[in-house]
């Protein structure tokens, strides 16, 4: 069976540095692993992946953190290996246009570039200006490093591209068990990460970043991406953030379970704790049983509210 088409905006260097090098040579690229070519030393699993590369990052970048050689790692595995054939790319150039392509071939290594490892793109020669995309969508291109998921946001980016009109929202998760309330979240992980600074969590935690570069949305891990990832003010914890985006209690205490155990075994520096905030539009008794055994995930609803104002003067 065919794996689904995939959206992600790739940036090609810092700022977008390398954007006009990618788009005229058709290719998309990244850094991380200097002086390796990597053909043929992709496993089957994001994980294997991490376990046989992350330390040989580290030692090309003393100082860093285990959760930058996660990401690191992870986006470059994205690049390369991961993305498929036929999964559309938008990247940013530095005049803010945004570009719009296909994966044509496989990852090859190319040691004369600053960029070292590399994807063939088919270039469509399709570009807008970020500020013509929703803000959702821009939200979303904005949010995390080198590479992000915007395949939420397909319906929208197809119908840019002039392929078809964007089609009903259908909740692709089988586990979702009220499809409105899956609709509403779809933005909330945006507007959470947008305003972190103002929410509760805010106050104690801010969102990962690597170099003032906020990287803790949609944060890869080998189960699936972490909605929010966030790490306490003193260095103490790292906060794994989960939206329930209206799925049965027991699939998303599971999920965050996971990612919580991931981020512990494969992120977290000796002596930091992890924790875990799931997030829901409407009071549960399931997951609040769930949760009554599980100290270390804390519950937070939210509420949305929006007013009528009458347009023909005060």
């Amino acid at each position: 069976m065919t794996a689904p088409k995939e959206y992600r905006r790739i940036m090609l260097g810092r700022k977008s540095a390398n954007a006009a090098d990618g788009l005229q040579g058709g290719w998309i690229a990244a850094g991380f692993l200097f002086g390796i070519d990597l053909t043929g030393k992709f496993p089957p699993t994001f994980q294997e992946f991490n376990a046989a590369m992350r330390d040989i990052w580290l030692a090309q970048n003393p100082g860093k953190s285990k959760v930058a050689a996660g990401l690191a790692c992870g986006m470059l595995h994205t690049i390369c290996h991961g993305a498929q054939k036929g999964d559309i790319v938008l990247t940013p150039d530095t005049q803010g246009n945004i570009h719009f392509g296909e994966i044509s071939g496989n990852y090859f290594y190319d040691p004369t570039y600053e960029l070292p490892h590399k994807r063939p793109v088919h270039w469509f020669g399709k570009y807008v200006h970020r500020n013509d995309l929703s803000e959702a969508l821009q939200n979303s291109m904005g949010s995390v490093g080198t590479v992000s998921n915007v395949t939420k946001h397909g319906p929208e980016i197809e119908a840019i591209l002039g392929d078809k009109q964007p089609p009903a929202l259908v909740a692709s998760d089988p586990d979702v068990e009220d499809v409105s309330v899956f609709a509403l979240e779809r933005h909330l992980e945006d507007f959470l990460a947008a305003n972190w600074a103002a929410t509760p969590l805010g106050k104690t935690h801010t969102l990962y970043a690597i170099e003032g570069e906020t990287t803790g949305q949609q944060f890869p891990t080998d189960t699936g991406p972490i909605d929010i990832l966030a790490i306490s003010k003193d260095g103490k914890e790292l906060l794994v953030v989960e939206l329930k985006r209206g799925r049965a209690s027991d699939r998303v205490v599971g999920q965050i379970q996971r990612y919580m155990g991931y981020v512990l075994a494969e992120l977290a520096e000796p002596g930091q704790t992890v924790r875990g905030v799931i997030i829901a539009l409407e009071d549960d008794l399931r997951l609040r049983r769930a949760l009554s055994v599980a100290p270390n995930i804390d519950f937070y609803r939210y509420q949305v509210s929006f007013h009528l104002l009458p347009g023909g003067g005060a």
